[in-house]
């Protein structure tokens, strides 16, 4: 296996299997990717992508230990080899979908399920380092799936010196950097976050950063309020107004004012965030479909905020956008508006499927450790150059 493993490092092209799985547990995003060479000379088709649903099991089991302090160690034992036994499962049954065997992959690269994120910008507690906690064994895939899985990416980053996150900025770097548009990539996922690329001319460098909110207050919201898992294309923020004075309140976060690059998780940005915010604003009797209009209001304006920030001296700018934000059609428009001087469109203007994003850039950087490429970040800001993930063998 270990010859396998070198034969597959020299390479000229690899087929690897992203995978991504993020806070909103929409469910598995499964992207098919060729890769050929790597560092700047990479090249990435995106060959087969598919996302497959989460049951609502999956979904009781990983929201009663997600971002929170106190839990059952037993379940979250279980569910780490749980989550490996169902993303190995959904990945068997893509492959049989798609018609390709698992003799044609090189290797998966899983992010795994985030349950905690704790930088000490987070916490504000020094006694503790960075740190972070992805599930969903990489040793499970592998075995299950009977492919070589490189896994559990953030360790390597917070180890070097990083935060753990966000890390988009590697493969965005190297995929998009542009001769002269100044790029965001902005990922609305449930935490919203941007990969800044100055043009190839600028002596500015790349970074990624967290903005704030994306959906994951106003799904949780809906899950509470209308049992349902989002607000579909905006349906209930549309029926509603933006209360002023619980927007005001939202806006008064310390970390929204924090210099980037920064991170942040639904451990900050929840339901008892937003009822705090209720109570010291006198807004504790309104409509939900009042408060669903005020969150979507909120992430739209830390998203404007924070793009005008880093944006304010720039020409030519161009912001492409992915993550299941990119289907709400009022906050999008409210993005457009906000900042109506620079190009707002989708990812897949870029080629790539907007929902298919993440999992290949895990893919990507999958790619780099496979060929031992560290030497990839030299105009990223504070960023470690680290090969990242843990190499798992089915055998």
């Amino acid at each position: 296996m270990i010859e396998k493993l070198y034969r597959i490092a020299k390479k000229d092209s690899r087929f690897i299997i992203g995978l991504m799985s993020g806070t909103s547990l929409d469910g598995l995003d499964i992207a098919l990717c060729k890769i050929s060479n790597n560092g700047k000379s990479t090249v990435v088709s995106l060959e087969n992508f598919i996302t497959m649903d989460y049951d609502d099991e999956f979904r009781t089991y990983i929201r009663g230990i997600f971002a929170k302090r106190s839990i059952d160690q037993q379940l979250l034992s279980g569910l780490n080899a749980y989550i490996g036994h169902v993303h190995a499962a959904l990945i068997n049954q893509a492959l049989q979908k798609w018609g390709i065997s698992k003799e044609d992959i090189d290797c998966i690269a899983s992010h795994g399920q985030t349950v905690y994120h704790a930088p000490q910008s987070l916490t504000k507690d020094t006694s503790m380092p960075n740190s972070t906690l992805q599930i969903g064994d990489g040793d499970h895939i592998a075995v299950k799936t009977g492919i070589i899985t490189i896994s559990d990416f953030r360790q390597k980053h917070i180890a070097a010196g990083g935060e753990g996150a966000p890390l988009a900025a590697y493969g965005d770097y190297l995929l998009f950097s542009h001769p002269v548009e100044n790029r965001f990539l902005l990922n609305i996922g449930g935490i919203a976050n941007y990969t800044f690329i100055p043009n190839q001319g600028s002596d500015q460098k790349a970074f990624a950063t967290d903005i704030g909110p994306g959906n994951t207050m106003m799904n949780q919201f809906a899950k509470e309020s209308f049992h349902i898992e989002m607000d579909k294309d905006a349906a209930i923020a549309k029926k509603g107004k933006v209360i002023e004075p619980l927007l005001h309140e939202l806006l008064k976060e310390p970390f929204l004012q924090d210099e980037f690059p920064k991170t942040t998780g639904p451990e900050l940005f929840n339901l008892d965030y937003l009822k705090s915010c209720q109570m010291k604003s006198d807004c504790l009797d309104i409509s939900p479909e009042h408060i669903m209009a005020t969150l979507n209001q909120f992430t739209a304006t830390c998203i404007v905020t924070a793009i005008q920030k880093q944006s304010q001296h720039l020409n030519q700018v161009h912001i492409y956008v992915s993550g299941g934000g990119l289907h709400n059609p009022l906050l999008i428009d409210k993005i457009k508006a906000g900042l109506p001087q620079h190009l707002v469109s989708s990812f897949a203007d870029l080629g790539i499927d907007p929902d298919a994003k993440e999992a290949v850039l895990f893919a990507l950087l999958a790619n780099e450790t496979l060929v031992g490429n560290a030497d990839n970040v030299s105009q990223i800001k504070d960023s470690p150059a680290v090969c990242m993930g843990k190499i798992s063998l089915p055998q």
